[in-house]
């Protein structure tokens, strides 16, 4: 279970997140959608704690880490969530010097210290499983993007996290490439792996996502189901949103 209670977020006098309170399932996927500058970013990056959050309490697996003005926050404390959490960046973030392969076994080299051959063997699988063993001793500038956040989510997924970030990871794609990674991404969610993604791909959300998370200005607007929030909102501001993407797109929830 990740819970996160009372979560407020402050740059400076600037107040992005305010008051969240949310809990995801373990097992399940948790898209959190609103337009731009909503927070929706911001919260993800709080959850493994890219961003430090100004209050609120986080509780994820058997970690439980609460934060307040002024308070210092432990390195090790830290450390303890985000090594229980992959990250996927909506631009990649791969090293460009190493091999997709190199770039997948460095986490379970260099920060987990496994032996090589065992991470080549990690490494292996989780390529294969993203539709890219073809692709082991490529360079990141040879592939395209939709190849190259398939091996960014096989290097978050290499150390067996609790839970799978996805920060706009289709963002930066064409619609024939989103699609190679919403179909590794829709497997994923079927083999039970939890995950919260921000996205503005609402056709992403409505396909793999069991529940949603409506975000305005750094609030928590409307919370439900994906059927629930994407066909039938009860929030006038929720209902608006979809409106606007449902005159250019229908979706198969």
């Amino acid at each position: 279970m990740i819970e996160l209670s009372n979560i407020e977020k402050r740059f400076g006098d600037a107040v992005i997140l305010k008051d969240i309170s949310i809990r995801i399932p373990e097992g399940s996927v948790t898209a959190l959608v609103g337009p731009s500058g909503g927070g929706k970013s911001t919260l993800l990056r709080c959850i493994n704690l890219l961003e430090i959050p100004t209050a609120g309490v986080i509780h994820l697996g058997e970690e439980t880490l609460s934060f307040a003005p002024g308070k210092r926050v432990g390195w090790q404390a830290i450390q303890k969530i985000r090594r229980q959490t992959g990250m996927v960046f909506q631009n990649f973030q791969l090293f460009p010097h190493q091999t997709a392969i190199e770039n997948v076994m460095e986490g379970l080299v260099t920060v987990l210290k496994w032996p090589k051959e065992k991470a080549r063997e990690r490494a292996m699988e989780l390529l294969t499983k993203v539709g890219m063993a073809h692709k082991t001793d490529a360079w990141p500038s040879t592939l395209s993007g939709g190849q190259q956040q398939r091996v960014a989510i096989a290097r978050a997924l290499a150390p067996s996290p609790r839970v799978l970030l996805c920060d706009e990871p289709t963002s930066a794609l064409d619609p024939e490439l989103s699609a190679e990674v919403v179909d590794v991404l829709g497997q994923l969610a079927r083999e039970g792996t939890t995950m919260v993604m921000a996205t503005h791909d609402l056709r992403l959300a409505s396909k793999i996502a069991n529940d949603v998370v409506f975000l305005e200005a750094g609030n928590v607007v409307e919370t439900g189901s994906a059927r629930a929030i994407f066909n039938t909102p009860e929030k006038e501001r929720t209902k608006r949103f979809i409106s606007t993407i449902n005159a250019a797109h229908t979706y198969d929830i």
